[in-house]
């Protein structure tokens, strides 16, 4: 049985009867015993109740009744999502306990689509990091080689797409979470526009900017994932009540006539030699299929890393100061009991990283340094906007690398902060805009290292965005992974 068919493949073999959704799902739930002490992709499996919902799947199939769009296929999900009765830990100590009493709006309608919850995987500490160093629960490690980071905060979603543990991921976007672990582990990972996606059930870490993304192995597999989850959701008022839009229709029509425009910032100084090899070859290769392709120059990139740490820790200060303690987590005791004190037991809880950044946002909207510093951020995303804004009156869609260098060792970076968030140079930009921008796996190093390319487009244009991403998916030809 191949465990590396696509998710649209599965489909349509579980509805022809060419597979058994419960023998899938068996051999899946053996395929990451075999390699999770490799890859350590999992912080919790499901496999009881996975295996109950197979069996019921192909009960429902043998006796044609009606069943929902996946079909049993399986699904992990990250570990900031929350599914009713699975733990929601978020890589942190601080919710190593938890278990969720509801389900996020996308696992409702995932589950409504007869999907198959396998299990919650890694990710850093409530996402906030690249590399998926930052968890409690240790670090995830790169499919392609173990000794290598696969991205974050969505790496857990990233590696067990790459490594065959499932059909598809859901992973979440704040400043490139979906689609560095998606470059780096050579799968296929969407950011969707702000508002597409509910994020009631994700839990916050930068409300603003914060996106739930699908992770899969083809442009195709986003596309039909991206029609189960997107939508309007009463529980969160940011999602935006637009006509449902079929985005599995025109997937294949071509990118003749279009026009790309090259992100000058995004392509030069700092960029691995490889990895801007393969975006000239990118480039090149959407020219022979009929786009244009022509320099954009975004002058406020320069700055985006710095005002997206700016807002995203400001954010992250507010929206993590509810763990106190009071409603759930560690029984302390009450010997010697006062208030601050007991706080700050509770919050040293919290790891590196996450302090590191809750401090940071405390001290941007401290009032001595909120105009220096979080408005001027926020100035900066208003520039950012405009001129993408700008852009898309010339052009239909925006090109870069989606990681400026290739994967890097275990590690090798996580002393230094600084060379960590100037990693994602190239992804924070669709954050702070709320455009959508798209992952796709393009080529391998001369390491054995995967390169991924990144696509924009304007908002609410997904559509367009993965018809442009389907036509670069099929100019290539890799390797499956090593593992």
């Amino acid at each position: 049985m191949n465990l590396g068919i696509s998710a649209t493949e599965f489909v349509s073999q579980a509805k022809e009867g060419a597979i058994s959704v419960e023998e899938f799902i068996a051999k899946t739930l053996e395929r990451i015993k075999q390699v999770e002490d490799k890859v350590h992709a999992f912080i919790t499996v499901d496999s009881q109740n996975a295996l109950a919902k197979a069996k019921d799947i192909d009960k429902k199939i043998r006796s044609k009744e009606k069943i929902g769009s996946c079909f049993g296929m399986p699904v992990s999900i990250k570990d900031n999502i929350c599914a009713a009765g699975l733990k929601t830990t978020c890589a942190s100590k601080m919710l190593e306990n938890f278990v969720a009493p509801y389900d996020a709006t996308v696992i409702s309608r995932l589950k409504n689509e007869d999907a198959i919850i396998i299990g919650k995987v890694n990710l850093d500490e409530f996402a906030m990091g690249s590399t998926t160093e930052f968890s409690y629960f240790g670090t995830s490690r790169n499919p392609w080689n173990p000794q290598y980071v696969p991205g974050g905060s969505s790496g857990g979603s990233g590696v067990s797409v790459s490594a065959l543990e499932c059909v598809a991921s859901l992973g979440s976007d704040t400043g490139g979470s979906v689609r560095s672990p998606a470059s780096f582990c050579s799968v296929v990972g969407l950011k969707p526009t702000y508002g597409l996606i509910s994020r009631y059930g994700l839990v916050s870490y930068a409300n603003s900017i914060e996106q739930i993304g699908p992770m899969a192995r083809t442009v195709e597999d986003v596309a039909f994932l991206l029609n189960i989850i997107s939508g309007h959701d009463s529980h969160d008022n940011t999602t935006i009540n637009n006509p449902q839009v079929d985005y599995l229709k025109d997937l294949k029509s071509g990118i003749s006539g279009k026009k790309i425009g090259i992100i000058s910032q995004m392509i030069g100084e700092g960029i691995d030699k490889e990895v801007a090899s393969a975006t000239n070859m990118a480039i090149s290769k959407l020219q022979d299929l009929g786009a244009e392709c022509i320099p954009i120059s975004l002058d406020a990139v320069e700055h985006s890393v710095a005002a997206y740490y700016t807002i995203a820790s400001a954010e992250a200060s507010s929206n993590l100061s509810r763990y106190d303690n009071l409603r759930y987590g560690f029984n302390f005791g009450t010997e010697g009991y006062e208030f601050k004190a007991y706080v700050a037991k509770a919050r040293s809880n919290f790891g590196p990283e996450v302090t590191r950044r809750m401090l940071l946002g405390a001290y941007v909207l401290s009032a001595g340094y909120y105009g220096k510093y979080y408005l001027k951020a926020q100035k900066v995303r208003a520039m950012i906007k405009a001129q993408l804004d700008e852009a898309f009156k010339k052009v239909d869609f925006l090109i870069s690398p989606t990681m400026p260098i290739l994967p890097f060792k275990i590690g090798e970076k996580i002393d230094d902060p600084l060379k960590l968030y100037l990693t994602d140079i190239n992804t924070v930009t669709a954050n702070l805009s709320g455009i959508p921008a798209i992952s796709v796996p393009f080529a391998i190093s001369s390491s054995g290292l995967p390169i991924g390319i990144q696509l924009f487009a304007n908002s609410f244009e997904e559509n367009k965005l993965l018809q442009a991403a389907y036509v670069l998916q099929e100019t290539t030809d890799l390797p499956e992974v090593p593992l």
